[in-house]
């Protein structure tokens, strides 16, 4: 079965009491038994529901793995990996990551025996290095955020899986419509559903899906213990979104390699980030990994950090906002918005610059976008 027909089928069946086509939003708390611990499958909503379980089905058939687990947020499905470690393990991070991930690994799992080392994992010389006896898990963003670094992920996991350790993949950015990272030997990914997945800035969520069976059974207990579950109206908002997966991607992609082209040429841009650009020194991996390129861009105005500034809050179209991956166009400064948490100094070893732009960019018209920010270009000037 193809991509966009497992986006629409994939665990999912009509309501066999019903026939509905979608799966129903099953807002119950809890269910009633028959006898003491004779029940249909189902006790109470923390535990299973059918509409978050649908989703979990689909996820994991999207993802070529065999177990979905979705979270509150992308944050707590990030949280319920790192509680599957041991007070005293290791891991080993990229250094470009999202800002709320460089928090909790720095602000809270430290102080909880955990530790961390920071690295470009873009390179994969510095691997191999940072593992540690003790290192658990290699964490990949590729792309990266907000750098749109590529790591090599088979390269990589041939590096990982030589030492032991687990190499666990944020997806977020590409989906699963764009790359795999279970075909290519990562043990896990992880989703902020929120973004891609969702689709239209109406909901909140996580996921983790992998292959390993011990893996997710741990998963399952800390979902289930921890409490940090998906909703059933979120699940289903989700599970609505990943139906269009296939056919956004496509535009957002479209859409993004105009832009960037369109940037590149510009006199008054001095860098732009964008794997679909043969001068992205990722570009050969990406398009070997990847079967679209995504929609996220990355670039610098010439002019120093205030025309930077200026042009996010001059734009008309693309609005100034975090998050990412809805139908609408955004655009943020991440040192002062996604990024903030992440010190100056670590943001440097990355080539990270304060004045970086980031665009998510939407599935609007494209000309009207390219418009927007000739504007905003102008107007920041």
């Amino acid at each position: 079965m193809r991509f966009d027909t497992k986006a629409i089928h994939a665990g999912q069946h009509p309501d066999p009491s019903t026939g509905a086509i979608m799966p129903p939003v099953y807002l119950t708390s809890t269910y009633v038994q028959r006898a003491p611990g004779e029940h249909q499958g189902y006790e109470y909503s923390r535990t299973h529901n059918p509409t978050r379980d649908a989703l979990e089905r689909n996820l994991a058939g999207l993802e070529s793995a065999s177990h979905g687990i979705v979270f509150a947020s992308g944050m707590a499905a990030e949280t319920a990996l790192m509680q599957t470690l041991r007070s005293g393990d290791h891991v080993v991070c990229g250094r470009d990551v999202y800002g709320g991930t460089y928090r909790v690994f720095d602000k809270v799992f430290t102080r909880f025996g955990l530790s961390f080392t920071h690295i470009n994992v873009f390179d994969l010389d510095e691997i191999e290095p940072a593992i540690r006896p003790n290192t658990r898990f290699l964490w990949l963003e590729t792309p990266s955020n907000p750098m749109l670094a590529i790591t090599d992920i088979v390269a990589a996991c041939e590096i990982a899986h030589a030492r032991g350790v687990q190499v666990i993949v944020d997806n977020t950015f590409a989906t699963p419509c764009l790359q795999r990272p279970l075909e290519l030997g990562a043990d896990a990914v992880v989703h902020s559903a929120t973004k891609y997945l969702g689709g239209h800035s109406d909901v909140v969520g996580g996921a983790v899906v992998t292959s390993d069976d011990a893996l997710a059974e741990h998963l399952r207990f800390i979902q289930n213990a921890a409490g940090a579950i998906l909703g059933p109206m979120d699940s289903f908002l989700v599970l609505r979104g990943t139906k269009t997966l296939g056919v956004r991607m496509r535009q957002h992609c479209a859409n993004a390699e105009r832009i960037a082209r369109f940037l590149e040429e510009h006199d008054a841009v001095s860098r732009v980030i964008y794997p679909g650009l043969e001068s992205h020194p990722g570009h050969a991996v990406a398009k070997r990994q990847m079967s679209g390129f995504g929609g996220m861009i990355s670039f610098v105005l010439e002019g120093g950090d205030e025309r930077n500034v200026r042009f996010t809050s001059k734009t008309k179209v693309f609005s100034l906002a975090e998050s990412l991956g809805g139908v609408e166009s955004l655009v943020c400064l991440p040192t002062a918005m996604t990024h903030a948490s992440i010190p100056a100094e670590e943001r440097a070893k990355g080539g990270f610059p304060d004045a970086l732009v980031r665009l998510s960019v939407g599935i609007e018209d494209v000309d009207d976008l390219l418009e927007d920010l000739e504007q905003a270009i102008a107007a920041s000037a």
